[in-house]
């Protein structure tokens, strides 16, 4: 059997159990199903210093990330909308993927990128999606076709955290299926090329 691919799950707000948190933690175990192995960074986990392109030093958590990027197969990113795109702490932890510039397979370069919206409202839940595509795009992922918009202003999850609203457990759980089957056949096209068959 193949190595199981590797899938990064990023996202949710300062507040811990928040919305976009929990929309994240539906697709990754949608995508752990899937056979895929999962680690997530996530909450407050996710806040770290502005990027700073003049200094080589980096906060512990941002090591972590960086370190975690660079050895994934595939990512699934979560945002809530905040003011009519994604809040800046994604936006910041995206941002410290600059230090992937010189890697052999630089920034986000080939990797399937699934992506989360949530918001109270449809509007906002469209513009961060555009607003991620635009910044993954930069970055030389591969957005998946589908990008889950999550309305939050109707209840989508119970008190467990289990989604409670077909809509939107369908589009989560479509991410993560688009993400782990893209990411587990580009690892068996690089198998095969690497093994010299076909």
């Amino acid at each position: 059997m193949p190595d199981p691919v590797r899938i990064l799950c990023l996202g949710g707000s300062t507040r811990p159990g928040s919305s976009s948190e929990q929309a994240l933690r539906v697709s990754a175990t949608a995508a752990r199903r899937l056979g895929a192995e999962i680690e997530v960074i996530a909450g407050r986990d996710l806040i770290l210093p502005i990027y700073d392109t003049e200094t080589r030093e980096r906060p512990a958590l941002g090591t972590r990330l960086v370190k975690a990027v660079r050895r994934t197969d595939g990512v699934i990113i979560a945002s809530p909308g905040y003011h009519g795109s994604m809040s800046g702490m994604i936006k910041n932890a995206l941002d410290y993927l600059e230090d992937l510039r010189n890697d052999d397979r630089p920034y986000l370069d080939g990797i399937p990128v699934g992506l989360i919206a949530v918001a109270y409202g449809w509007q906002a839940t469209a513009s961060t999606l555009s607003g991620l595509r635009t910044t993954v795009h930069a970055l030389r992922g591969w957005p998946t076709p589908l990008g889950a918009a999550v309305n939050a202003s109707t209840p989508i999850f119970g008190v467990e955290g289990n989604c409670v609203d077909d809509s939107a457990r369908f589009q989560l759980e479509t991410v993560a299926e688009q993400v782990t089957s893209f990411a587990q056949q580009r690892a068996h096209t690089r198998s095969e090329m690497y093994l010299g068959v076909g």
